[in-house]
């Protein structure tokens, strides 16, 4: 009987140029993953994101592309495969914000169409196409682990008002996340999701000071402190490694114990 020898396995990131990307970017390399990282433009911060990893041992290479595009998955889906010959998981990290935080009444349609678009929209495609392409790979005697992992957010669960739109894209990819998991199960590609808290990344930037305030002087968030991005890599690295085995469609709140708590008081919630 033939014997396959190990080989590194190959992760795609979306959304990789920065924050929570790049930190996914820098742990997966150094559990010994080569990547193919997309970001919406090819410039410094994709540069200086490819430079880490490699550093961090990985091979890299990179596919730009908007994922909100959909017209663009196939070729997107054929250029990742090809760098090197397969992906073995996805991750889904790439995500926008609310432009403007304030009275759900007031949301408008442009900010709702663009988050819905990306968060949930071209991630929910795109994760369709990848997971077609890895259905019809022939993966005979090939033991690699497959799946497919999606950064969500604390926001899935919490009512945060100001920002509406976007927990009813992670609320989709939280429920995206079970509807794979069940249809992919058979195929060997288990699927997973992160929901991230209060993360120190430009995202969470424009508010800093209010989330200092609420550490400093309330338990919202039980460990009183910002969470940092590698936290994040380190989680999607652990599932994409089957270090949790026998474990699908299922999340892991990364968030200092703050979805303990049944509801987010309007008094804590940040202003823009």
């Amino acid at each position: 009987q033939m014997v396959v020898e190990p080989r590194r396995p190959i992760a795609f990131i979306s959304g990789a140029g920065r924050g929570l990307g790049r930190a996914i970017a820098y742990e997966m390399a150094a559990s010994g993953y080569d990547l193919v990282l997309n970001d919406l433009n090819d410039d410094e911060n994709l540069a200086a994101t490819i430079e880490g990893a490699r550093a961090e041992g990985a091979q890299v290479k990179k596919v730009c592309a908007d994922i909100a595009d959909l017209g663009c998955h196939t070729r997107l889906v054929e250029d990742a495969f090809a760098c090197w010959g397969t992906i073995d998981c996805l991750v889904n990290n790439a995500g926008v914000q609310m432009k403007v935080r304030g009275d759900i009444l007031d949301t408008s349609i442009e900010d709702y169409d663009r988050v819905l678009d990306v968060n949930l929209r071209g991630t929910f495609f795109l994760s369709i196409a990848f997971a077609k392409r890895m259905i019809a790979e022939d993966r005979h005697q090939d033991p690699t682990r497959r799946s497919i992992v999606s950064i969500s957010s604390v926001a899935a669960t919490l009512v945060m008002p100001e920002i509406g739109p976007y927990g009813i894209s992670k609320a989709g990819i939280s429920l995206m996340t079970k509807l794979l998991a069940h249809r992919l199960a058979s195929d060997g590609i288990y699927v997973l999701e992160v929901r991230p808290g209060v993360i120190r990344t430009e995202m969470s930037g424009q508010i800093a000071d209010a989330y200092d305030h609420i550490f400093e002087h309330t338990d919202l968030v039980p460990m009183k402190r910002w969470g940092e991005p590698e936290y994040i890599g380190r989680c999607v690295a652990s599932l994409a490694s089957g270090a949790i085995p026998f474990a699908t469609g299922q999340h892991v709140s990364i968030d200092g114990g703050l979805t303990m708590h049944a509801f987010m008081p309007k008094a804590f919630l940040p202003k823009a």
